[in-house]
């Protein structure tokens, strides 16, 4: 064959390579609202960045017809490039060829671009799109899961792993995204459960639809399984590319550094969203949006355990880890999600050297028969682990209500906060007044010729005396007591103090976090 006939031969593999599945598959996925393989990496890529890997791989399998079913790639486009000039590695499934099922060689690719992403310090993003395990290769098939399963573990903590979920992500293909740090869906692409709806009827009865079991709006808000929740796959690939842009590539870098278009000394209005009326409800987003640099807040399972907000800002220009109480739901008490929301977050900001804040308006964990069999003793101790384990800057602001074991969780010294600010506006305390009124002066109530003025009368003492942050100021356990229109000059000053920061921690494998 002469130097010609090869390099045809070269362009009429490659363009049966590029073209997956072919014409027609490509056009049943278009026509389902639906990006292929490449056109997905494409959309998150820098343009001209992406470099291929493994183009050629196809199945080894000769069982089951599988010798007459090989295509090159063998469902998956695997690679490097870039987004926003910060290098990234890449698995894209391709529905077009076997459905994007995975096999033996398929996994290999997913493996080998997982364990370079690792070498390089380089963030991983997958995208699912995939009718799950291909049966004709049987135990390769699992076994190529459990390589992905285990190198998704190795990576986590060390570099940033997203789950971009794009098509049907079914049985033991969902427990790789599970483990990554974020997973993004789109409403009515993006479909994720261990048994399908067939399933389900035929062995329990139970009707539902795919959408209504696992689509995104099942998992971002009653599963908690995602984090995100968009329109159309390219809202959601804009929304990678900007989150990426407040992340460092891997644990021994600190997170990029932005020039603020907020002044540093900027006054902020935060009173003016605060009810005066102390029971009263408030959006905490609200002063997110007046504290922070502007437009720059980007929420963390939005709808998922709405008593707690947790997401990533920018503070002067440097990425800052949300913990902030929700008092416009459940008056902002913790309960056994958003416990569980809390404590990932907060250990993924641990893992990746962002600084913690937390905004505090809580009254308690949540009291109650299915919280506690369901286990808040376990799951609240969550957040304390996280906040005790991290060594980041940690700082808190207490806006109104800083109670009991809530308190600890979200605000105390001794568990690890480095920094305590409170507004004039703050109670710290073991309890609300009206009930530490009717423990502690119980039998002088009782006694008196009128236990309702004398209930009142207590009440008024006891948050005279001991709800307002001066007591805890006194001891130490609040650092300041800060002007909340210089709110944002305060929690600045608190970072830049603490940036710095290094604290060690006991040699171990690990601790054991109560999960």
């Amino acid at each position: 064959m002469s130097n010609s006939d090869k390099l045809q031969q070269f362009k009429e593999v490659r363009s049966k390579m590029l073209a997956g599945g072919g014409e027609a598959r490509i056009k049943d996925q278009h026509d389902k609202g639906k990006f292929t393989a490449r056109e997905r990496v494409k959309g998150l890529l820098d343009d001209g960045s992406f470099i291929e890997s493994q183009a050629y791989i196809q199945g080894r399998s000769t069982e089951f017809g599988m010798d007459k079913k090989r295509f090159s790639g063998d469902g998956v486009v695997t690679g490097s490039g870039k987004i926003n000039g910060k290098q990234v590695f890449i698995s894209s499934q391709d529905f077009t060829v076997l459905g994007g099922s995975l096999g033996e060689m398929h996994a290999e690719k997913i493996a080998e671009a997982q364990s370079l992403a690792l070498k390089t310090g380089s963030p991983f993003i997958q995208v699912n799109d995939s009718g799950g395990a291909r049966i004709q290769e049987g135990i390769l098939a699992l076994n190529g899961y459990a390589k992905i399963f285990r190198n998704n573990t190795l990576s986590s903590g060390v570099i940033p792993q997203f789950s971009v979920i794009l098509g049907p992500c079914a049985g033991g293909a969902v427990y790789s995204p599970a483990i990554t740090d974020f997973i993004f869906m789109v409403d009515g692409t993006s479909h994720m459960y261990i048994t399908g709806p067939d399933v389900i009827k035929a062995v329990t009865g139970e009707i539902i639809s795919h959408e209504d079991l696992g689509g995104a709006a099942a998992h971002c808000a009653k599963s908690g399984v995602a984090h995100f929740r968009f329109g159309t796959e390219a809202e959601c690939f804009d929304f990678v590319r900007k989150l990426m842009d407040y992340l460092p590539s891997n644990n021994l870098e600190q997170p990029p550094v932005t020039i603020p278009e907020d002044s540093s000394e900027r006054i902020t209005k935060v009173m003016s969203l605060i009810p005066d009326e102390p029971k009263k409800p408030y959006d905490v987003r609200d002063i997110i949006g007046e504290v922070f640099d502007s437009q720059s807040f980007l929420e963390v399972h939005k709808d998922f355990a709405k008593s707690v907000v947790v997401g990533f800002a920018k503070l002067n220009g440097r990425t800052v880890g949300i913990f902030a109480n929700q008092p416009n739901y459940m008056a902002a008490a913790l309960d056994i999600n958003s416990s569980d929301k809390g404590a990932r977050f907060i250990r993924f900001c641990d893992s990746f050297n962002i600084p913690v804040i937390t905004l505090v308006d809580v009254p308690g964990y949540l009291p109650g028969i299915a919280q506690e069999h369901g286990g808040i003793i376990r799951h609240g101790a969550k957040i304390l682990f996280a906040i005790a384990e991290a060594t980041v800057p940690k700082i808190s602001l207490i806006i109104r209500k800083s109670y009991g074991g809530s308190m600890i969780a979200m605000s105390s010294k001794s568990l690890g906060y480095d920094r305590v600010l409170a507004f004039p506006t703050a109670e710290i305390a073991v309890m609300g007044a009206e009930g530490a009124a009717n423990v502690i002066s119980r039998k002088e109530i009782n006694e008196a010729s009128d236990p309702s003025a004398k209930r009142v009368e207590k009440i008024a003492e006891f948050q005279e005396q001991f709800m307002n942050p001066y007591v805890a100021a006194g001891y130490g356990l609040v650092d300041d007591i800060i002007d909340p229109d210089y709110t944002r000059v305060e929690l600045i000053r608190a970072l830049e103090m603490n940036i710095t920061k290094r604290e060690d921690r006991p040699a171990k494998k690990h601790g054991n976090i109560p999960l």
